[in-house]
């Protein structure tokens, strides 16, 4: 059982919180990560303990059994979390569709995209200003320019940024330009990352990654939560298996999985999940059937002349086309697009 603590516990509240804890023969363990304070006692909840924990003063909730993540857990927070960008909520009846291009090119690129993508219905301009590359020698993203243009950009069509954070120096950067802060896969198990990106309190967009076990991935959620910053989002973008055919194998039941065990909203990218636009459509029509709160979506005005993953974005076009089949899909699960 773990039992957390308000921030402002005292040393005599947490004192309070061991001796009765205690009194299950065990014995407690103090924990502290950023402002985050538990206690973890071996019991199997059993005879009132549980119900005399919660009841203490300063206690924030009781996890039964011992997972690597509290905060994320349903057992902590049992109603829906709902993640505020600007007026874009994550968590709602509305499905938010964030859409553009893998990496941020050119002002006209970009100019381009986000018209094409908002006229479609996204209401957050996806793009990369800093690219981690599996080569050195390909295209690393603008930098600063980069993240000029994407708020320049987002501003002048009324959309919001996500753009992806590398690391720890880059967060203060970043978080000048962006409306939500992307953790990327390679990305997800930076813990000095995660602890920079939950001191923000800036919304944070974190992919699973590419072989990352589901209680991993929460675990790394905890790392942003422990900081304070309540407002994760948890993306699915596929994880490698033995299949080549595609990039990844996007797995759709992690999507409703995810949603029993956290309280935190849980998007899809059907982009790096299939790696193939002719794939993506259908796997965001399975996404939003599975539950997802939102869809991010790589476009590009000419996929062949991309400087970064090419293969996977789609014109801006076809996701005009693929639009309303969302919509529809959306409306049959008593939600919005």
């Amino acid at each position: 059982m773990i039992i957390v603590l308000a921030r402002d516990a005292t040393e005599a509240d947490i004192g309070a919180v061991v001796q009765e804890a205690a009194r299950t023969g065990a014995a407690p363990a103090v924990a502290r990560s950023g402002d985050a304070t538990v206690v973890r006692v071996a019991t199997d909840g059993r005879g009132g303990v549980s119900g005399r924990l919660r009841a203490l003063p300063k206690v924030r909730g009781v996890v039964e059994g011992d997972l690597p993540y509290v905060l994320a857990s349903r057992d902590f927070k049992a109603e829906d979390t709902q993640v505020a960008v600007g007026d874009v909520v994550f968590g709602a009846r509305r499905v938010v569709l964030m859409a553009g291009p893998c990496a941020v090119e050119s002002r006209d690129q970009l100019r381009l995209v986000a018209r094409q993508v908002k006229e479609a219905g996204a209401r957050v301009l996806r793009g990369g200003a800093f690219k981690p590359r599996t080569s050195p020698y390909a295209f690393q993203g603008l930098g600063e320019d980069g993240l000029k243009l994407l708020a320049e950009t987002a501003a002048d069509f009324g959309l919001k940024v996500v753009t992806e954070v590398m690391a720890p120096e880059q967060v203060e950067l970043v978080g000048r330009y962006a409306d939500m802060l992307q953790i990327g896969s390679r990305s997800v198990q930076n813990f000095p990352l995660l602890r920079a990106v939950g001191r923000t309190r800036k919304p944070v967009l974190l992919k699973r990654g590419m072989a990352t076990e589901i209680d991993e991935f929460l675990g790394a959620a905890e790392y942003v939560l422990a900081e304070g910053n309540d407002q994760v989002v948890l993306c699915e973008r596929g994880i490698r298996t033995f299949e080549p055919r595609t990039r990844f194998t996007f797995d759709v039941s992690a999507i409703p999985l995810l949603k029993r065990l956290t309280h935190l909203p849980v998007v899809a990218d059907p982009s790096h999940a299939t790696g193939a636009a002719f794939l993506v459509p259908a796997a965001s029509k399975a996404a939003i059937a599975a539950g997802a709160d939102g869809l991010l979506i790589e476009s590009h005005p000419d996929p062949r002349e991309a400087l970064s993953d090419g293969r996977q974005a789609m014109t801006p076009d076809e996701l005009a086309l693929l639009a309303p089949a969302l919509r529809r899909l959306a409306e049959a699960v008593d939600r919005t697009l």
